[in-house]
């Protein structure tokens, strides 16, 4: 076993710690804390599991599973906080998951490669239409604060609706997408498949289809259960340590779940595969936008808890801001280390502004 890998067995124990913690109703701050460490690990083996699934269902399949299945965890205790009506709470860790993705992920990425490497280079076909496909996530996540900045007397219900037709649009959007990158121009990502084939065949080897769909499911049922845990302490602790909502959504909730893609993207920078690493900094932040925010707003009709995609003026200026700088940097297909610095600096003062906001 690899040291993360063994690093990652160990945080199991927070598991048992969690489950005690809010069961002997200790600080709430304590159940917080131990529920979302609990979180990483089941994001991993859920993310492994996935991957040994891919490799025997074949490239078609597997592509289709990985790019379904890529945010399973943000998906899982999202659509838990929506089902106990932390609806702010779950818009503000859709916005957070984008600029964490872009930021902190690609941040660390970049940085720790640059400092191995005096320069990396990646696909920049692949960048631009990401890029691109940002663009578009931004303008659409616009749209409803922008109806209703220059409206008068809007119905909230009406939001609600505009949202749901958003989200058809942006689930069509992303099928199209996954036939462009897996069907009509494969040979673009074609590069990224081999390094992701090779990784996963050194590392794991090819594993029987069954264990890993046992895996998967014992995996994504312990992390409703956690899920459930963390949103129940969520309220409490955030009153005890004196934070917003705003904030904990925004940045909290997304390095819980989104650590294990951190640490994925810099191993990949590390080994000087930085087609890897942008592959999914980028490549998480559209299954957000393009996926996640789109099924909760659909579940949000289902479960009762109406959620429409209008996001306040600041989470937006923020997502607009990591995208723009993502996007700049991103351009000619090469990165150093002074960029990865660029994007933490950027994460670190819009987390502290997010901090401060009230």
């Amino acid at each position: 076993m690899t040291k993360k890998e063994v690093v990652l067995s160990g945080m199991l124990a927070f598991i048992p710690i969690a489950i005690a913690a809010n069961r002997l109703n200790l600080n709430p701050v304590l159940v917080f804390v131990a529920s979302g460490l609990a979180i990483i690990p089941l994001a991993a083996w859920i993310a492994n599991s996935t991957e040994g699934i891919a490799e025997v269902v074949g490239p078609t399949l597997g592509g289709l599973l990985n790019s379904t299945f890529g945010n399973a965890t943000e998906l899982i205790v999202s659509i838990v906080a929506l089902r106990a009506g932390l609806v702010e709470v779950v818009k503000a860790s859709i916005t957070g998951t984008i600029i964490a993705n872009l930021l902190l992920a690609l941040g660390l990425a970049t940085l720790l490669g640059g400092i191995r490497y005096k320069e990396q280079s990646f696909q920049p076909t692949v960048a631009r239409i990401n890029a691109s496909s940002l663009n578009l996530a931004v303008v659409i996540l616009l749209t409803p604060a922008a109806i209703h900045f220059t409206s008068s007397g809007l119905k909230e219900s009406t939001l609600t609706n505009f949202s749901i037709a958003l989200s058809v649009l942006l689930l069509l959007f992303y099928a199209l997408m996954l036939l462009f990158s897996m069907k009509t121009h494969s040979h673009i990502y074609r590069i990224g498949d081999a390094e992701i084939e090779h990784v996963v065949e050194s590392s794991a080897g090819r594993s029987l289809l069954w264990r890993q769909v046992g895996i998967l499911l014992v995996c994504t049922i312990a992390l409703v259960f956690v899920s459930e845990i963390l949103v129940s302490s969520l309220e409490k602790a955030i009153s005890t340590l004196g934070l917003t909502d705003l904030f904990t959504g925004v940045i909290l909730i997304p390095i819980f779940g989104g650590a294990v893609e951190y640490i994925t993207a810099a191993t990949f920078a590390m080994k000087n595969k930085m087609d890897l690493a942008v592959a999914v900094a980028m490549g998480s932040s559209l299954q957000i936008a393009m996926f996640v925010a789109p099924i909760l707003v659909l579940m949000g009709r289902v479960l009762g808890q109406p959620m429409d995609l209008e996001f306040n003026a600041f989470e937006l200026l923020a997502v607009a801001i990591a995208v723009l700088i993502t996007n700049s940097i991103s351009n000619d297909g090469k990165s150093n280390w002074l960029e990865g610095a660029m994007l933490l600096v950027t994460y670190a003062a819009v987390g502290t502004a997010f901090y401060f906001h009230p």
